[in-house]
């Protein structure tokens, strides 16, 4: 067993000293060790029993002879003391802490999980990438990780890496030291040891044995080759992963072994889809439901289920050929009985094997990934450059100095070598045109024309490019820190991958470069990037000082401090954005608390955070990485209720402002005020391992707005409440029962009883005749509210019998099975499901489970106290024995089948006057029973909370979920897939949300250099598959009204006026001005001039002033403004927002 144990290593062939006093980790006395492990071997766990309390631990040794420690506490070289193993791997109980990694199991899935947590990694180097690696490896939650290191800590690793403060520069510590208890500290679950020793040609490498993992950054060529050599040709291959960063250009290589396996390609859930028809033909031809496009492959499998007729192939797996995109043909299928109707299919998944070849032979033909289809030859020119780069350095011991023009030209000649080394010279695209079919799935907006030329031409011939070769040359000591932050977080996932078999490893190089940040800086001069001394060096040799002072005095709003916001914070600081001395300044606002499953990816977070608010908390951690900086944390969202507050003069002491939100409406809003404010906003989102990235720059591009994906399905009422056909209705049946049950009505409820002064009052109005809306429904809640825990319980009991049976037993009553339609077709065919009444049986633990959850909920909401042993089974079912459930009678009810009809606010629904005297009667039962109290008179609404497991309310919504799914044969979901789908929780893993947040500050340099428009670059990626694709920036589209006359998003027209200024005044005064006349003026939602609305002709003479009543701190207002069309019959044409001053002071000082 202990072989199995991956934390041994052995850089020193000596023999280390025996351990024989350790300290006990109890009661912290003298303990001893068992005798057979005195003498422990290659740093393996030693069994350690104490004399005192004799209680036994597992613990593993620091042997100072090997400089290595666990994330225990330091230790003095003169000592040898054995560290208590830290908190309990999750894969020691095999049980996956879900308020932790709850979002990320929604992009790993448990058996990856697991197997994570049972893998050990080598990471060497802890630089800039190495650090990215570390965080996003360790918050991932894998068994162990052993950092190694040699350098010293220098003032230049305060602006790269994130986790070395000033101190430990001063103090001249070892940067594996100063990183270690900090990436220990992001999750307790996961080993983090630390190895200080020369790792170098000499080395014996068996120590390797005992990793899953191996992953070099900084490490020199020829090592990195000796290293994969002896990974790769072991049984099974130890996976090998290198990556390197030279200035603005970077490389990910990846090498697992001959016959690596993948479970799951794609980490897509597999498609069920409704089948329309079966042809009983050779072959025969499936036909989607509804025309859905099944998005199926030529040779992907599907199998089948619930066919009536044609059902032979139920239970079958059968191999598809696409015929379009709503139907596909399986084979013969012209011997089984005719298709009736129904059925579903499903896609299979099937794995995949891929081949690697070593790094020494990828080399020379190297299979390279193509993120940016606009210069499809500069990977392939990279890998050569970074192939004399370290040549250069094998020769020299140090990279081209800065600006060294000898340097440059022998790195050329290098590059020319090397360039001749390569096998071909042609980059082939065929491997990446797959790119384009998944870009295309996701709406990614790639130019036609472009497709049709990758297509056309899949070759693209490659030579050196010597201005490429300078321009790698003059930035190669430098570093980009979030080119390595997005660079990072891709080799985190390719780890991940190798650890798992889950998703599509990346075969085998991927080069990602920032050559647009720097190619506009080649004219200035050398001493512009020279290093002067300070933290900020690695990144003026890349982008010059001038550039670094324009982000240090630049002034930006973030709006989210979540995943993104904390990656974006870390860029911040590592960047210098926003210095006090400089009068720059980053704003933060979030008004969130943090909860535990944040801290898996918003690294900025520790446990003792929790419950404590994001933006402060954040801007704290950010400080402690760059004390320089001026951040501002407010506890505000960003919407129109906070808009006095970041109001036009808040917007316009900004330069950009950033998103780091997590819902489309939120970032519309923002959008819409920085585009207001000709503001730059970069934003950018995440879901699972798939992230994105939009660039949106005044007069340049179009806007977040400026597009709008189609708009969320919505399932029709009558599916919901009647018809449910799939797992997901259930579930938001469930979640909808819990928002009216437990949220609506006891909010109405309460807010009924402060709006009227008594019962007796409300009574009185009733008898006499007058509406009051809600009243009926109030009573009623009222009339059945519980006092007791049993009456909770009966409560409970009699929801079961009304949700689960007699639902079933009326929509039966109502439609029989053998129904038929007009067009003689069976009513319950598919989608329609027959429902199969339930009855109640409290041994069936789903059937006790709901009425346990539900009488808990309801005596939350009604205030009624109850015990732990009230929830026993037997304490339960005494209860429930005494319970009446009435007998069930067929109703004359109508039930909804159209499903365009919208559910109805049953506030507003007429109540008839039956039940007008039954609430009445219910009422005066109430106030007779002198039981009506004003405690009585309120209840606690509950708000749903998924995350907590102890509150009932994910029980409530499983329990009720699968006794739905059971009533109408629907497969269940599992409490994980319904916790997902009723939370509506975006699946997330520190991965993607690093690497987006890495782009996302690359162009935040463009846009502090005010770049051209062919800079910037919007990207896509899919880290699963792995796909990552940059694209052009949508250039701002401009409207015409007349020919010489077109505005765009970005164009304000503006008019000042005076005191006395009139409408007409406006009108003629933008004739003047721009040379058109409007033709309608608005104000917000108020028409202020529409020439066709009675007594608007009027208005012609009313000062500005008094048709807008502006506050009197209003300095101007936006109107919205039409013109005529040059067309008679035409529509009105719209026009840009026009800004109008009260008066010249105010113009002018706006302007100012």
């Amino acid at each position: 067993m202990l072989n199995d144990v991956a934390g041994s290593i052995a850089f020193s062939t000596a023999s280390p000293e025996p351990v024989t006093s350790v300290t006990c980790a109890q009661c912290v006395k003298p303990a001893l060790i068992c005798e057979k492990q005195k003498a422990p071997v290659a740093d393996l766990p030693i069994l350690v029993i104490c004399g005192k309390c004799q209680s036994s631990s597992t613990c593993w040794p620091v042997s100072t002879g090997l400089n290595y420690r666990t994330s225990g506490p330091q230790t003095p070289k003169a000592e040898q003391q054995v560290v208590p193993s830290p908190h309990p791997n999750m894969a020691d109980s095999m049980e996956i802490d879900d308020s932790l990694y709850s979002r990320q199991r929604y992009v790993m899935g448990d058996s990856a999980m697991h197997q994570m947590a049972q893998s050990s990694v080598f990471l060497s180097g802890m630089g800039t990438l190495g650090v990215e690696i570390a965080k996003n490896i360790v918050l991932a939650g894998v068994k162990m990780v052993t950092l190694h290191d040699s350098k010293q800590c220098e003032v230049w690793d305060l602006g790269t890496n994130f986790f070395i403060r000033e101190e430990d520069v001063h103090s001249q510590k070892k940067r594996v030291e100063a990183v270690h208890s900090r990436v220990a500290e992001l999750n307790p679950y996961v080993q983090v040891i630390v190895s200080s020793i020369a790792l170098d040609d000499s080395t014996d490498l068996s120590f390797l044995l005992n990793y899953q993992c191996v992953v070099l950054t900084e490490t020199r060529l020829t090592l990195q080759k000796r290293i994969n050599h002896f990974c790769h040709s072991q049984q099974p291959p130890i996976k090998f992963i290198s990556s390197d960063m030279f200035g603005v250009c970077s490389r990910v290589f990846c090498d697992f072994g001959e016959n690596f396996k993948v479970s799951d390609p794609t980490g897509e859930e597999p498609k069920e889809l409704f089948i329309q028809s079966i042809t009983q033909d050779n072959p025969g031809v499936v036909t989607c439901m509804d025309n859905r496009t099944h998005g199926l492959q030529m040779g992907q499998s599907v199998c089948f289920r619930e066919i009536n007729g044609m059902s032979e192939l139920n239970g079958t797996t059968r191999q598809v050929t696409v015929v379009s995109p709503y139907s596909f043909t399986i084979g013969d299928t012209s011997s089984f009985q005719p298709y009736l109707h129904g059925g579903i299919f499903r896609m299979i998944k099937i794995p995949k094997t891929y081949s690697f070849e070593t790094m020494e032979q990828q080399l020379r033909d190297p299979r390279l990934l193509i993120p940016d289809f606009s210069k499809p030859e500069v990977p392939l020119q990279i890998h050569a450059i970074m192939m004399a780069l370290d040549m250069f350095q094998e020769q020299h011991s140090r990279l081209p100095s800065i600006g060294c023009l000898q340097d440059s030209e022998l790195l050329l000649k290098l590059t020319e070598e090397a360039n001749e080394t390569l096998k071909s010279k042609l980059v082939s695209l065929k491997s990446n045109i797959s790119f384009l079919s998944v870009c295309v799935s996701v709406c990614l907006s790639l130019c036609l024309s472009l497709c049709l030329s990758l297509c056309l031409s899949l070759c693209v011939p490659v030579c050196v490019d010597s201005s490429l070769v300078r321009c790698v040359s003059r930035c190669a000591r430098g570093c980009l820190s979030p080119l390595a932050a997005a660079v990072g977080g891709i080799a985190s996932q390719e780890v991940l991958k190798a650890l798992t078999g889950k998703f599509t490893p990346l075969q085998q190089w991927f080069y990602l470069d920032a050559l647009e940040v720097v190619q506009p800086l080649q004219s200035l001069p050398a001493e512009e990037f020279a290093p002067r001394g300070d933290r900020y060096d690695a990144l003026r040799a890349c982008i010059g000082e001038s550039l670094c002072l324009d982000l240090h005095k630049l002034r930006v709003f973030m709006v989210g401090c979540g995943a993104i916001g904390c990656e974006m914070l870390k860029n911040f600081a590592l960047l210098g954005v926003g210095l006090a001395r400089c009068s720059g300044e980053v704003c933060i606002t979030d008004p969130d608390l943090i909860e535990k499953s944040n801290l898996n990816r918003q690294f900025l977070f520790r446990p003792h955070h929790i419950q404590k608010p994001k933006s402060i908390t954040a801007a704290g951690a950010t400080l402690e990485i760059n004390s320089e900086l001026q951040v501002d944390a407010h506890l505000n969202k960003v919407c129109p209720a906070t808009e006095d507050t970041y109001n036009d003069a808040f917007y316009s002491r900004l330069n950009v402002v950033v998103t780091a939100l997590d819902n489309v409406e939120a970032r519309r809003y923002v959008d819409s005020r920085s585009v207001s404010n000709q503001k730059a906003l970069l934003d950018s989102g995440t879901m699972g391992t798939k992230g994105h990235t939009e660039i949106i720059v005044p007069y340049l591009t179009e806007s977040y707005n400026s597009h709008r994906d189609p708009p969320e399905e919505e399932i029709p009422f009558c599916t919901l409440k009647s018809f449910p056909a799939v797992i997901e209705h259930t579930i938001q049946w469930a979640r909808d029962k819990f928002e009216s049950a437990f949220s609506h009505k006891p909010s109405m409820f309460s807010m009924f009883w402060q709006n009227h002064l008594s019962p007796e009052d409300v009574l009185q109005r009733m008898k006499v005749g007058e509406s009051m809306e809600g009243a009926f429904q109030v009573i009623k809640l009222l009339s059945h509210r519980p006092t007791h825990w049993e009456h909770c319980l009966a409560l409970a009991r009699l929801k079961f019998d009304k949700y689960f049976k007699r639902k079933a037993l009326q929509l039966l009553h109502s439609f029989p099975l053998d129904t038929r339609l007009k067009d003689g077709s069976l009513f319950w065919q598919s989608p329609k499901r027959p429902p199969s009444p339930i009855d109640f049986d409290i041994k069936d633990s789903l059937h006790f489970g709901f009425v346990v959850s539900t009488a808990r909920l309801f005596a939350e909401i009604y205030n009624v106290p109850y015990s732990e042993k009230c929830l026993s089974y037997e304490a339960v079912s005494s209860v429930l024995e005494e319970v009446k459930i009435p007998e069930y009678k067929p109703a004359q009810k109508h039930i909804e089948t159209d499903e365009t009809v919208k559910k109805p606010d049953h506030m507003k629904l007429t109540v008839s006057s039956e039940e007008e005297r039954e609430a009445i009667s219910q009422l005066e039962e109430v106030l007779a029973s002198g039981l009506v109290t004003p405690g009585n008179l309120r209840m606690t609404p509950l708000v749903f909370e998924k995350d907590d497991d102890s509150n009932g309310h994910m029980d409530f919504v499983q329990t009720a979920s699968a006794l739905r799914a059971r009533m109408y044969s629907i497969e269940a979901a599992d409490r994980l897939q319904t916790k997902r789908i009723a939370g509506k929780i975006i699946p997330a893993i520190a991965t993607a949300t690093a690497a987006v947040a890495g782009l996302v500050a690359l162009e935040l340099i463009k846009i502090v250099g005010g770049y051209g428009f062919e800079s910037f670059k919007n990207c896509f990626f899919n880290l699963a598959i792995p796909v990552v694709v940059l694209t052009e920036t949508a250039h701002v589209k401009r409207i015409q009204i007349r020919d010489d006359i077109s505005f765009s998003i970005w164009d304000r027209w503006s008019i000042t006026g005076h005191e006395d200024f009139t409408l007409s005044d406006f009108i003629n005064a933008v004739r003047e001005k721009y040379g058109i006349e409007p033709t309608m003026v608005v104000h917000g939602v108020k028409m202020l001039y529409v020439p066709v609305m009675p007594g608007h002709s009027k208005r012609l003479k009313l000062t500005m002033q008094k048709l807008i009543k502006p506050s009197a701190d209003r300095k101007y207002v936006d109107l919205t403004v039409s013109f005529a069309p040059e067309a008679d019959g035409d529509e009105d044409l719209p026009g840009p927002p026009v800004r109008y001053y009260f008066s010249r002071e105010a113009g002018s000082s706006e302007r100012a």
